[in-house]
């Protein structure tokens, strides 16, 4: 298999992941993460995973906020985790409204596949984590594996009927991380 012996990463959906879901959220100061999340990336990293953002935008396709505040909205998460720099190997915003032209939008696995091919990774050991039916769709569309968490759109009992064969199901991203050797 292609990159067989490469390293591993979690992709990472942002917002209702690694920070509370506050619908289009342009204001730094509303930036808040979920417990456990930051020590659950630091643990990853200390076992060698690669971390990467992959975050649907769509209050910039709106018109709702600018793609300067989404990065400023990401520096400010990125302070808040403490994680040695560069914190993410990568992120890629994706700014499209849902019923605009996207290359990078999720459930698009594009940016997997190419951050991938790009970096070497081994897919069998990448993980694409989030809380909504399109993170997981585009982490199996790209042959890794996916991970929905609890801590977003929907619960536990909300993913009964949503998860997607072959994704699993954790109550969150430290829960998740806890279980990688």
């Amino acid at each position: 298999m292609k990159n067989a012996s490469g390293p591993g990463a979690l992709f990472l959906d942002r917002d209702g992941t690694i920070i509370f879901d506050k619908d289009y959220l342009a204001d730094p100061a509303g930036v808040e993460l979920i417990p456990g999340a930051a020590a659950a990336l630091h643990r990853a990293r200390a076992l060698g995973l690669r971390l990467y953002i992959l975050t649907n935008q769509s209050g910039i396709g709106r018109g709702y906020h600018s793609l300067e505040d989404s990065i400023r909205c990401n520096e400010r998460m990125i302070e808040l985790l403490a994680l040695p720099e560069p914190a993410f190997d990568g992120i890629c915003i994706a700014p499209e409204a849902p019923d605009q032209p996207s290359l990078y939008r999720k459930p698009s696995p594009r940016y997997l596949l190419e951050t991938i091919a790009l970096d070497g990774l081994d897919p069998r050991r990448c993980w694409m984590i989030g809380d909504r039916e399109s993170d997981l769709q585009a982490g199996l569309a790209a042959g890794v594996n996916a991970v929905a968490v609890c801590t977003g759109k929907y619960d536990e009992a909300g993913w009964r009927a949503r998860l997607p064969a072959g994704a699993t199901l954790h109550a969150d991203l430290a829960a998740f991380v806890a279980t990688l050797t």
